[in-house]
């Protein structure tokens, strides 16, 4: 670390910051708290859509100063003080429309987003396990390609029993576009398929470059593989106790509890 600048906490939400209830608890609330207001910054990187991340930054009270939300696994970032968009890709609009085809043929539930809203091609028990927690409107389109203006920031591959279906989607999918797209899992359940651009982990690269904080300062914590770029890109890489095998290999250090127990606490404490 470089003690002639800030650290920079990068974290990803669902669980690692939140808990399991979709809160943050008191101790570890005390210790962000004190972490920012010694001169560090904060920054949320979900692969949520953006609007669903800013509204937890709001009802949690995250809002600090210079605070930034990477969004759509690093396919958009935000700075907070100033509503500027510091990095947005998109999937090219014809593009989605050949992956809905080939979901459909496949029987994979895929939807994407406007900055506002979800579009589905239809309302099915994968989109409402989806909003149990994410609460961003729907728009209802056969053709969701037909339903948007700009090159989505992602698309999400849902299937909420059957993996290896979900994963045979995934290597089709990397077959026809590897070239321009990543695809990478959030939970089992969840596919995210961005732009090769995108990542969390060039996402830090980006912020640290925007702040003007070498990477070495940056601590980037996590629980799914989404956040294994991140957690690499780091000077720090955190894996949460009950983050995935994979994670808790590529991270530097692991947490002594899970998300449900504060695991972050002593590392915001001791930053």
């Amino acid at each position: 670390m470089n003690p002639a600048y800030p650290r920079l906490f990068v974290t990803d939400l669902d669980g690692t910051l939140l808990t399991d209830s979709q809160t943050i608890s008191p101790k570890t609330r005390e210790a962000l708290d004190a972490f920012v207001a010694r001169g560090n910054v904060f920054a949320i990187s979900t692969g949520r859509a953006q609007d669903s991340a800013l509204a937890v930054q709001r009802e949690m009270g995250l809002d600090y100063p210079r605070s930034l939300v990477i969004s759509y696994n690093g396919a958009q970032i935000c700075d907070t003080d100033t509503g500027r968009t510091i990095f947005r890709t998109g999937i090219p609009i014809p593009v989605v429309a050949e992956i809905q085809t080939l979901a459909a043929s496949m029987q994979v539930h895929v939807h994407t987003y406007t900055d506002t809203h979800i579009v589905t091609p239809a309302v099915n028990e994968c989109l409402l396990s989806y909003r149990q927690y994410i609460h961003t409107p729907v728009i209802v389109s056969e053709d969701m390609a037909a339903a948007l203006e700009e090159p989505p920031c992602k698309i999400l591959g849902l299937d909420l029993y059957d993996h290896e279906k979900l994963d045979a989607f995934r290597r089709a999918i990397l077959d026809r576009w590897g070239d321009m797209l990543t695809c990478i899992y959030s939970n089992p359940r969840y596919l995210e398929i961005i732009r090769n651009d995108a990542g969390k982990g060039a996402a830090v690269k980006r912020i640290c470059e925007y702040l003007r904080i070498p990477a070495e300062n940056a601590i980037a914590a996590g629980d799914a593989e989404n956040d294994i770029s991140m957690i690499k890109a780091a000077g720090l890489g955190i894996a949460m106790r009950n983050a995935d095998p994979a994670v808790i290999a590529a991270a530097d250090a692991v947490t002594e509890t899970d998300n449900n127990h504060d695991g972050l606490a002593p590392f915001l404490e001791q930053a």
